[in-house]
């Protein structure tokens, strides 16, 4: 899936990116590092509010909080994995603090998340998962 879509854009091209985590600092700091190389941030803060922007923002990926409250990041990835049968969907990164065992990841696979990073990650692993885009 990653090929089909590094071939419709640019290498080093800013995407956009819907970054969602109710934790203030994380979303700041993540949002600063998208930022830093290059890539157009939308920060939120519930799960309830990432279906809506991503019909209005149409993001190249999506990193989403599990525990983001509102609705859950398990039902985010599995709606929006729905919703893009027929288009193509952005990358979507799971990350999380709480549910990092390994049946916690493979849920993650099963409602369509593309990578899973357990908090604390190395930024730099992120931007190497948003290069291949």
């Amino acid at each position: 899936m990653q090929d089909r879509r590094a071939g419709q854009r640019q290498k080093g091209e800013a995407l956009r990116v819907i970054v969602a985590d109710d934790d203030r600092d994380i979303l700041d700091t993540l949002s600063q590092v998208l930022r830093g190389a290059g890539h157009t941030v939308h920060p939120i803060n519930t799960g309830r509010d990432v279906l809506p922007a991503v019909r209005i923002v149409r993001p190249e990926a999506i990193i989403l909080d599990l525990a983001v409250p509102g609705m859950s990041g398990y039902a985010v990835a599995q709606e929006i994995r729905h919703t893009f049968v027929d288009v193509r969907r952005p990358l979507m990164i799971a990350i999380s603090g709480m549910w990092t065992g390994k049946s916690d990841r493979l849920i993650a696979q099963q409602v369509g998340f593309d990578h899973y990073l357990a908090k604390p990650f190395d930024p730099q692993e992120l931007l190497g998962l948003l290069a291949a885009v």
